[in-house]
């Protein structure tokens, strides 16, 4: 059963007519109340005796998710609106599963003054924090894609969610993550998506650290919800019963796998219930990127230049340039471990194996780099699997039983 929408937003009753930096602009106290609300977005409809605006904070003002706390919500009045008498109504919404609900309205009068000698067009919206609520500077939506968090909480969960499986109604039900870390990126499908259950497994129980995460990036510390789980559990032998999964997912992990990855696919396709979807995402060795030491060299495919010997000396030499990471400081001993044990996937020998095993592609994002220069260490790698840096793809499970078709 899917997570019930409780009352999430609620504005202060009433706008009060306030001036910031010389322009008229209408206040209201917005408070959050759950643990954490996603794309909140503000309506709003002014009524004058010669006018009638409406606008959507959206136009102006991006919120990618606000935490607990109280907020300032400011409407600036345009020129075009005449001084004298007027009413505004607002509303707040948010995103809940896939839809946008209704959480809270105001309504006021207010007397417009003249229009003053800074242009505004049209409605404009700002918000702010109130103190001690966080500073919007310092969530992760703002600080975008150089932060870990942002990574992982915002971004990949968007291309899960949205991107690679299309908001499939799917997410609603049982989903098991396989390879989870530190499960960021599962907080964020749980929180985003109201799921029946996602269970995120990792060996290495990396999740462990989700509460300080958490608190870090003024995450609530109740904001976990009951819908999420995390065990120590192997992929090769996943503790769950056949076709318990509406959705599997693989982020980053099956080229982790040590020994191979072909007993994790066949598991995978155990627990997914016929009809289910697959998301995997897997490291592409012989690409730029594949081979995950990037904190130790910069040269373009050095892994596949160099010598073994060479690049152990490179590894286990140097202290890594750490990444921003959210608590995780590696040794370069399990940077080398891990680089050892690397499955050297590939998109072309991926795909068969996928189809193989019963899994029909459904959504595919392919990125590719935009030039290669070949030096004579790398002139006999296909071009195709130096070219992919990236595979993000969906399957449907076609293997037989009820809900195949």
């Amino acid at each position: 059963m899917a997570i019930a929408v409780r009352p999430a937003l609620a504005f202060a009753p009433g706008f009060a007519l306030e001036s910031a930096d010389g322009r008229p602009v209408l206040r209201a106290t917005l408070e959050v109340m759950s643990a954490v609300v996603f794309m909140p977005h503000f309506r709003v409809r002014i009524d004058s005796a010669a006018a009638v605006l409406e606008s959507d904070s959206r136009d102006t003002c991006y919120l990618g998710w606000l935490p607990r706390g109280k907020y300032r919500v400011d409407i600036v009045l345009p020129d075009a609106l005449p001084a004298g008498p007027g009413r505004v109504q607002a509303e707040a919404r948010h995103r809940h599963g896939f839809e946008d609900v209704t959480a809270g309205a105001t309504e006021a009068s207010f007397t417009a003054p003249a229009p003053g000698t800074r242009s505004v067009a049209s409605i404009a919206w700002t918000i702010e924090s109130i103190a001690p609520t966080p500073p919007l500077a310092e969530l992760s939506w703002r600080k975008g894609h150089t932060d870990w968090f942002f990574r992982h909480f915002d971004h990949a969960a968007s291309v899960v969610i949205g991107y690679i499986l299309a908001d499939s109604p799917l997410l609603r039900e049982r989903v098991l993550d396989v390879g989870c870390g530190d499960g960021i990126t599962d907080l964020s499908i749980a929180m985003r998506t109201g799921c029946r259950e996602l269970v995120g497994i990792d060996p290495f129980r990396g999740y462990e650290r989700l509460p300080d995460i958490i608190a870090r990036n003024h995450l609530p510390s109740d904001a976990v919800p009951g819908n999420l789980r995390f065990m120590d559990a192997d992929a090769n032998s996943l503790p769950f019963p056949d076709d318990r999964f509406d959705v599997v997912l693989s982020w980053g992990s099956l080229e982790h796998i040590a020994g191979g990855y072909a007993q994790a696919l066949a598991e995978i396709r155990r627990v997914l219930r016929p009809g289910g979807l697959f998301f995997v995402h897997p490291g592409l060795y012989y690409s730029n990127f594949g081979h995950h030491l990037g904190e130790f060299c910069d040269e373009p495919f050095f892994h596949l230049k160099k010598p073994l010997e060479e690049i152990r000396r490179i590894v286990l030499e140097n202290p890594p340039r750490y990444m921003d990471r959210s608590g995780e400081f590696s040794t370069p001993a399990q940077y080398w471990q891990w680089f050892r044990e690397l499955n050297p996937i590939t998109v072309t020998g991926f795909e068969q194996e996928l189809r193989a095993l019963d899994f029909e592609p459904w959504r595919v994002a392919i990125r590719t780099e935009g030039v290669i220069e070949y030096t004579p260490e790398i002139l006999r790698y296909p071009m195709q699997d130096l070219a992919t840096t990236e595979l993000y793809m969906s399957c449907v499970n076609r293997k037989p039983g009820s809900g195949a078709g």
